[in-house]
C-alpha cells in the first residue's frame, strides 16, 4: 500500500466529545458539553482510597462507568482497564506510580486520556494529557477530562514506516504533494512554515511531522494570537518569581517544555515587533532568559510555525521582520483549501460522520444523494473545520439513519455559499459575500479562546460590546455553536 494513498487531511481541532446533561445539585454550574454521550469507563487512581472512591461514585452519578484504585498495582488489575476512555491519576503516587499507571493504561487503550491530579505546589507531569490542581472543583475536573480526551485524540497521529503522516483520507494531488514534503522533512532539523487558510489542518500536519520526526520530547502548541503580548512572552519563555504581580513562583515557558521535542507557533504573523526580536534570537541560538530573570537557558526544540497570512506581504508592509521571515522560511508547506480538492469532500464527510455517530451513540450509515450534492456545491470558506462541524451537527440533530439535506446547517445550503467550490454564485449580494468570512473569523476566534467572548474580542482587535453586536447581526447563537462543536 502506498504510504499516502489512503490519506486524507482531517482537521483534529477540539471536538464536542460529550453531550449535554442537566446540571446536578452537586454541580449546578457544570459545563453542558461535559456529560458522556455514551457510557464510558473512567479509572480513578489515588493512594487516598477514600478520595478515589468518592470521585468514582460522583462520576457514576453523571453517567460514567467509574471505578477506583488505591495504588499503581491495583490499577493494573482493575476490571475493564482495557476499555477505559480516561484515567484520573494522583500525580504524587509513590515511586513515580503515576507514570507507571499512564503507561499501563495507554498500552491497553491507546486512546485513553490520562488526567493528572496535581497539588498546587507541584508541576504538571509530562506523562499526562491534561492536569487539574487539587483540591479541584467539579467543573474543573470535568473540564480537565474533556481537555485530556481532546489531547489523547490528537496523540493518535501515527506514521508509516517511511515516515509519511498517516491517519488521513483522500488522494487529491495537492494533498499528496503536501504529505510527500512533510514525510521528507520530518526527520530533518529544518524549521517548517505551514501556510494556508483557516481550517485547512495546519495544526494536524504539524503534529504529524512531529510524530514522524523521531524526537522523544513533547509537542507543544502555542496560539500566538490568543494572548496579549505580556502574557505571550511569559507563556513562551517562562518567568521567575516576582517578575510581575501574581508571579509567586518560577514557571517554565513553552520553549522549555518543548526541549527535546517540537514547538508549534500558530498564528505567527500576530507576533508584535518586540516579540519578533526576541523570537529571532531564540530561533538563531536556541537560548533565552525567562521574564524577570538573568540566567540564560538553552533548549533543543524543533520549530514549526503556521500562518494564514501572506508573510511576504507583511514584510513588505513593515509588519513582520525580514530577518525573522528568512529565518523561518526554510521549508514552506501550503495546505490546499478544501474547494481545490472537491473529490475529497465525500471521503472526509464520511470520516466525520462515522466519528460523530460513534460519539453520539446512534447509527448513521451515510448521506442521501441530495445531502451529498449539497456538500459538493458548497464553497467551504471554513475548509475542513467547517465541513467537520457541518457533518457533526447533521449527525447530532438528524433523526434518520441517513443524513438528509435538511439536517445540514443553513450556511451550507444558503445561496451565498453555494455553487461549485471556488466561491459564491455571481447572483449573491455583496453584503452576503462579505458576511461569510467575517462570520468564520469570529467563530474561529471564539474556538481558539475556548468560547470566552472577552478573549475572542481581544484577539480580533475589538471590544466585547462590538463582538456582541456582530454576533447578533450575523445571527450567531453561542450556545448552539458550542453544542455543535
Amino acid at each position: 500500500m502506498s504510504p499516502v494513498g489512503d490519506a486524507a487531511v482531517a482537521d483534529l481541532q477540539p471536538r464536542n466529545l460529550m453531550e449535554p446533561v442537566a446540571p446536578t445539585a452537586r454541580n449546578p454550574r457544570m459545563p453542558s458539553q461535559l456529560a458522556p454521550s455514551a457510557p464510558g469507563r473512567i479509572l480513578v487512581v489515588d493512594d487516598d482510597r477514600r478520595m478515589a472512591s468518592q470521585r468514582a461514585e460522583w462520576l457514576c452519578s453523571l453517567g460514567w462507568h467509574a471505578s477506583a484504585a488505591g495504588s499503581a498495582a491495583e490499577a493494573g488489575r482493575a476490571p475493564g482497564r482495557e476499555a477505559a476512555v480516561a484515567c484520573l491519576v494522583d500525580a504524587q503516587l509513590p515511586d513515580d506510580g503515576g507514570r507507571s499507571v499512564a503507561a499501563a493504561i495507554r498500552a491497553a487503550s491507546p486512546a485513553a486520556a490520562i488526567v493528572a491530579l496535581v497539588p498546587s505546589s507541584a508541576a504538571e507531569p509530562d506523562w499526562a494529557d491534561a492536569a487539574v490542581m487539587t483540591p479541584a472543583r467539579d467543573d474543573d475536573l470535568l473540564d480537565a477530562i474533556a481537555r485530556g480526551r481532546i489531547a489523547a485524540e490528537r496523540r493518535q497521529v501515527t506514521t508509516t514506516a517511511a515516515g509519511t503522516p498517516q491517519g488521513m483520507i483522500g488522494g487529491h494531488p495537492a494533498l499528496l504533494q503536501v504529505l510527500d514534503i512533510a514525510g521528507r522533512v520530518a526527520r530533518t532539523p529544518a524549521a517548517v512554515l505551514i501556510t494556508g487558510e483557516s481550517g485547512t489542518g495546519k495544526s494536524l500536519l504539524a503534529r504529524a511531522i512531529h510524530a514522524a520526526s523521531g524526537r522523544a520530547g513533547r509537542f507543544v502548541e502555542v496560539a500566538c494570537g490568543s494572548l496579549a503580548e505580556p502574557l505571550l512572552e511569559s507563556e513562551l519563555f517562562g518567568h521567575v518569581a516576582g517578575a510581575f504581580t501574581g508571579a509567586t513562583a518560577d514557571r517554565d515557558g513553552r520553549f522549555q517544555q518543548a526541549d527535546g521535542g517540537t514547538i508549534f507557533l500558530d498564528e505567527i504573523a500576530t507576533a508584535s515587533p518586540a516579540l519578533q526580536v526576541k523570537l529571532l534570537r531564540v530561533l538563531q541560538e536556541m537560548e533565552f532568559e525567562p521574564v524577570g530573570g538573568s540566567q540564560t537557558r538553552a533548549v533543543d526544540a524543533r520549530l514549526i510555525l503556521a500562518t494564514n497570512e501572506d508573510l511576504a506581504t507583511a514584510v513588505a508592509e513593515g509588519r513582520f521582520r525580514e530577518d525573522l521571515f528568512w529565518r523561518i522560511h526554510v521549508v514552506t508547506i501550503e495546505m490546499p483549501p478544501l474547494r481545490e480538492r472537491p473529490d475529497d469532500i465525500p471521503l472526509l464527510a464520511d470520516h466525520f460522520r462515522a466519528a460523530a455517530a460513534a460519539r453520539a451513540g446512534r447509527e448513521v450509515s451515510g448521506f442521501t444523494p441530495a445531502a451529498t450534492a449539497a456538500l459538493l456545491r458548497h464553497a467551504w470558506p471554513g475548509n475542513v473545520r467547517e465541513l467537520r462541524h457541518a457533518v457533526e451537527r447533521a449527525v447530532y440533530l438528524g433523526r434518520d439513519r441517513l443524513v438528509e439535506v435538511g439536517d445540514l446547517p443553513a450556511t451550507v445550503l444558503a445561496p451565498a455559499a453555494s455553487g461549485r467550490p471556488g466561491g459564491p454564485q455571481a447572483g449573491s449580494g455583496l453584503k452576503e459575500k462579505l458576511a461569510m468570512p467575517e462570520r468564520q473569523l469570529i467563530i474561529d476566534a471564539l474556538e481558539r479562546a475556548g468560547w470566552r467572548r472577552d478573549m475572542a474580542a481581544r484577539s480580533l482587535g475589538i471590544n466585547r460590546t462590538t463582538l456582541y453586536k456582530k454576533l447578533k447581526r450575523l445571527g450567531l447563537d453561542l450556545a448552539e455553536l458550542q453544542t455543535a462543536r
